[in-house]
């Protein structure tokens, strides 16, 4: 909880920042003092329509992502059946190029790897240039040409021939990765932006003194944001799933394009209605300087020494007189300490690549390990779906039941302390895997080589067995994708929220890019030692996780409070000089 703090002179580095009791509190008759900060239910404010509109087209474009994305596997590892020349496996198993699993593992960590790097341009384009909104068409027009390619790809004349279609696939899957980058760095900020909830406020509720907290709005608001992205991504999967075994390729691939269309209409029907952040220059580049500034005649390996010394207040412009302030030096105190507080949610995201590494099984490895199960019928890549069941069932669960329950109680279940728990359910699901990998190898026919394409049949284990470590991924998912998300957005300077998404979204990018060292693993006859290390990193990563940020989790107010910066970027720094010389 909040603790009294000096004023904004106080070093930064010791994490000692104005009190919120000492700057807000006092100017608004509905503030909370701070015996209310400690004592009172905190409920969420209201969330606007217009937020869940831009849910909505993140559902879609979910619907077109994932849609695509799942027919990967099959599309890459098995060969086209006999006689086909659209992939579909009727019966048999779906497939296209024939390059196995190694293969279709290697290009589905690509795919994740070039899809979550996208977004550090993405960011840096509407940040600076286009803002959220426009960047935002300019994605989805990407994402169709790419759909239109991956269609060609799987077109009857042309997956017929390998090569060709093997050329064509990638260079559509490159540009969806384009397209999604762009998407996936803004429309979640976007969304989160529509809160008008600003400060934290007493209201009476049903005779009950309740604390507004816009960080409990926010939670909402991205558990919702998942909800709509696992609605996407569950009905894509399995509807595409079934067109490219009882259809083909190609058919999978175009239509999910269709429903992705609907989302420029959407937008721009309801312009008006949201709030719009402006692009405002290229305040990244403010950054640095500030940061080179601050380090003038500090370099040095002796870290110690560098901790020692080093200090935010130099970069303060009230700290500066005015006739010796360079001359981009044209933010204010507080955007100072928004900027730190952005680069604590960044140290946060460094962890997540071994959390990443659990989760991105569920895309590849687990497909595959359906296949050598029991499927009755069942489309082997229809079964991860069992992932956004379970985050649709929890979702509700999470916001009505558990986090006011938790509330209630006077529990303070902080970001911190929901994503470490996420770290060891994606341990648990590993461990799950490899347990389900041991008998899958001790029954199959073909013993600890199960994927063979001549194996004479399945492992005797019925394929809904994987329910237990896809369910425990979505809880995982729930306690540290989301929060993420709704970490990025809280901690970031305002005109740096889609940069700071986006290097959240990178730490998947980096977990795939660490998970090609895994590519040997990930085939028989070595598959238990691929996810028995994975749940062992995952759950090393909870522990350092924890340790590292619990003195985070008891500030959580603290940086939540900081005074809000006006600094917006273009054209502030002429007018706030021109102010400060009358």
């Amino acid at each position: 909880m909040t603790e009294e703090a000096p004023a904004r002179g106080a070093s930064m580095d010791t994490g000692k920042i104005q009190s919120p009791s000492s700057q807000v509190l006092e100017q608004f008759d509905d503030a909370p003092s701070e015996e209310d900060m400690h004592t009172l239910r905190r409920v969420s404010g209201k969330i606007n329509w217009a937020a869940y509109t831009i849910a909505f087209c993140e559902l879609c474009e979910r619907f077109s992502y994932y849609g695509s994305s799942i027919l990967y596997t099959n599309f890459i590892q098995w060969p086209l059946p006999e006689g086909s020349n659209t992939g579909a496996g009727f019966e048999g198993q779906s497939g296209a190029l024939g390059m196995g699993q190694r293969a279709s593992t290697g290009l589905g960590l690509f795919n994740m790897f070039f899809a979550y790097v996208m977004p550090l341009l993405g960011a840096y384009i509407a940040d600076a240039h286009l803002g959220r909104y426009k960047t935002i068409h300019v994605a989805i027009a990407i994402s169709t040409i790419a759909h239109v390619i991956l269609t060609a790809a799987a077109a009857p004349s042309v997956i017929v021939k390998s090569h060709s279609s093997f050329a064509a696939f990638i260079i559509g899957l490159l540009i969806l990765c384009i397209g999604t980058g762009f998407f996936k760095a803004n429309i979640s900020p976007l969304l989160a932006e529509q809160n008008t909830d600003t400060r934290m406020r007493v209201e009476v509720r049903n005779g009950e003194r309740v604390l507004v907290d816009p960080a409990v709005t926010n939670t909402r608001i991205f558990l919702y944001f998942y909800f709509a992205i696992n609605i996407g991504s569950l009905t894509g999967q399995i509807a595409m799933v079934y067109v490219e075994k009882y259809v083909g390729f190609w058919l999978a691939f175009f239509l999910p394009t269709v429903l992705f269309l609907v989302s420029p209409i959407v937008l721009f029907f309801n312009r008006k209605r949201y709030i719009l952040s402006p692009p405002t220059g290229s305040v990244l580049s403010k950054f640095f300087r500030m940061f080179g500034y601050v380090m003038r005649g500090k370099w040095t390996l002796n870290f110690a020494k560098l901790k020692r010394e080093f200090s935010w207040d130099k970069a303060r412009p009230s700290h500066v007189p005015l006739s010796e302030r360079p001359p981009w030096m044209t933010y204010d105190d507080a955007w100072v300490d928004e900027v730190r507080r952005g680069l604590k949610a960044c140290k946060v995201f460094l962890f997540l690549p071994l959390f990443h590494l659990a989760y991105n099984q569920m895309t590849n490895n687990l497909t595959s390990q359906a296949a050598v199960m029991e499927l009755n019928g069942v489309p082997n890549d229809i079964i991860q779906n069992l992932n956004p069941i379970s985050i649709i069932i929890m979702i509700p669960f999470m916001d009505h039941v558990l986090y006011p329950g938790l509330r209630k109680l006077g529990i303070s279940f902080t970001p911190i302390k929901r994503m470490t728990l996420g770290f060891f359910f994606g341990a648990l699901a590993m461990v799950a895997a490899a347990v389900m990998q041991y008998y899958i190898y001790k029954l199959s026919p073909c013993g600890n080589y199960a994927a063979d394409p001549d194996c004479s049949g399945p492992a005797p284990i019925n394929v809904w067995a994987q329910v237990v470590p896809y369910i425990f991924i979505g809880i995982a998912e729930i306690f540290t994708n989301v929060t993420s998300y709704e970490y990025a957005y809280s901690k970031a300077p305002v005109n740096m929220k889609s940069l700071v998404m986006s290097v959240n979204l990178f730490m998947s990018a980096f977990a795939s890019a660490v998970g090609q060292a895994f590519t040997p693993l990930s085939g028989d006859p070595l598959l238990v030692w691929n996810y028995g290390v994975v749940a062992v990193l995952a759950f090393l990563g909870g522990v350092g996780f924890w340790f590292c940020f619990k003195k985070l989790d008891k500030e959580e107010d603290k940086w939540n409070t900081i005074t809000k910066s006006e600094f917006q970027g273009k054209d502030f720094g002429s007018a706030a000089r021109a102010e400060e010389a009358h």
